[in-house]
């Protein structure tokens, strides 16, 4: 009597990840890890988000603002009035005139966002801590050639 052996069955290949689905995760991992330590620092995502873009483009609108962090114009202008009250951002007449105000970081708010950005670095360094200089600096890249592609 001869005894067949079956083949092994196949196991199904399971298809990778997709790209975008990959970044929503580690998009929301971040968010949350981002909101657990700012909360320690008295300041919101989107406040942080604002006092960043404020440090490296000065003099920005509340609008501006607005669309940067993808919230709606009424839930920016209620950020910045909670920024200015607490004395992290001041804000002036444009000078073309009309009714925008420029929006500008105070020593405070400097302050802030240096405390907050420490955290961060603790952030990135973990996330990092796998990955070589020269893969860092080519998915900065990468990361920013993707975002300026999709740029309404």
């Amino acid at each position: 009597m001869t005894l067949r052996r079956t083949p092994p069955a196949q196991q199904p290949v399971k298809p990778a990840p997709r790209l975008s689905y990959l970044v929503y995760r580690l998009e929301r991992r971040i968010r949350a890890r981002l909101d657990e330590e700012l909360v320690r620092h008295g300041i919101t995502t989107t406040e942080y988000m604002a006092l960043g873009e404020l440090h490296m483009r000065d003099g920005l609108s509340s609008a501006e603002l607005a669309r940067i962090a993808f919230v709606t114009p009424q839930a920016m202008n209620m950020v910045v009035r909670d920024l200015e009250q607490r004395g992290l951002i001041e804000r002036d007449a444009h000078p073309d005139g009309g009714r925008v105000l420029r929006i500008h970081l105070t020593r405070q708010g400097q302050a802030a966002l240096r405390s907050c950005d420490r955290s961060i670095d603790a952030i990135e360094e973990e996330m990092l801590a796998e990955v070589d200089d020269a893969a860092r600096a080519t998915l900065m890249e990468a990361l920013t050639a993707c975002t300026r592609a999709l740029r309404p």
